[in-house]
């Protein structure tokens, strides 16, 4: 007797799981891309427009006057450059301090260590609500609030877990033959770190400095609780508390939206050709 392949029955293309599928795809897309059209329409119309009720028609004409009266805005700028204050420095100390803690982590081990990662890693499960009261009330027994620096540092460090987790599984991954024979030719454990392993650790550079930066431009929780006059807010707040002369300018509001969003999507263009090879690398180890 000749056996015979039974061949389980193939789900055609247009069949019901696909089908379902598809419709819960365009249903989440749809609900995701909602807030950001309300946004994008709202932008480009006048507040009358709004507030009849106007919104979610395309506009006959694109009115611009919201994005004029954002840039003759002067405290825009101000927004603008106190954001770009806590971004830099925040993502720029988090990152750094990673790398350091990283390739500690991972190339140089001590007893215990393995314990302090994972208590270093446990950051990135704790709610910063708990913390929000502790924290404010040290940053005013200091007299930083209503500065830049409760921001930067609270951001620095809230950035710690992340850096350094995405950094250790990195440099796992990279062999310890590169790391002894660099200590062969006679270079320091420093210069191992900044002229061996850094420039082969650009694609997760990449991808932290994309997600720090987004996540700080973004932040709009940190900045209500530390700051109270308009000339230390960033962006985010900024938004809230930019209003018309009788009512809220949902116009202006939504110009600005846009414009705040720019740096981040050119932080990722910029980032792009790293960031999916950094998602994947050190991912697994092996």
């Amino acid at each position: 007797m000749t056996d015979v392949a039974i061949e389980a029955p193939r789900e055609t293309a247009f069949g019901p799981g696909r089908v379902a599928l598809v419709v819960c795809l365009v249903v989440l897309a749809v609900l995701f891309l909602a807030p950001t059209a309300g946004v994008l329409l709202s932008a480009f119309k006048t507040t009358r427009d709004i507030a009849l009720g106007d919104l979610w028609s395309l506009p006959d004409t694109l009115y611009l006057g919201n994005f004029a009266e954002v840039l003759a805005n002067p405290a825009v700028k101000i927004y603008f450059l106190n954001t770009l204050l806590v971004t830099a420095p925040a993502t720029a100390a988090s990152i750094t301090l990673g790398i350091l803690a990283g390739w500690v982590f991972a190339k140089l081990p001590f007893r215990g260590s393995e314990t302090l990662f994972l208590v270093i890693v446990s950051g990135l499960f704790f709610p910063p609500q708990v913390i929000l009261i502790p924290l404010f009330k040290l940053f005013n027994t200091l007299g930083l609030i209503d500065t830049l620096w409760p921001m930067i540092i609270v951001h620095t460090a809230m950035g710690i877990p992340i850096c350094t987790l995405l950094m250790r599984n990195f440099f796992s991954a990279v062999p310890n033959a590169l790391r002894e024979a660099a200590l062969v030719e006679g270079v320091n454990e420093w210069q191992v770190l900044t002229r061996v392993a850094l420039p082969i650790s650009l694609p997760a550079i990449a991808v932290l400095a994309t997600l720090q930066f987004t996540w700080i431009w973004n932040d709009f929780l940190w900045p209500l609780i530390f700051t109270q006059s308009d000339d230390v807010r960033t962006v985010m707040l900024g938004i809230v508390f930019l209003k018309g002369q009788y009512s809220v300018a949902w116009g202006v509001q939504g110009a600005l939206a846009l414009l705040a969003s720019l740096p981040t999507l050119v932080v990722f263009l910029f980032f792009q050709r790293y960031f999916i090879r950094g998602l994947t690398m050190g991912a697994v180890k092996g």
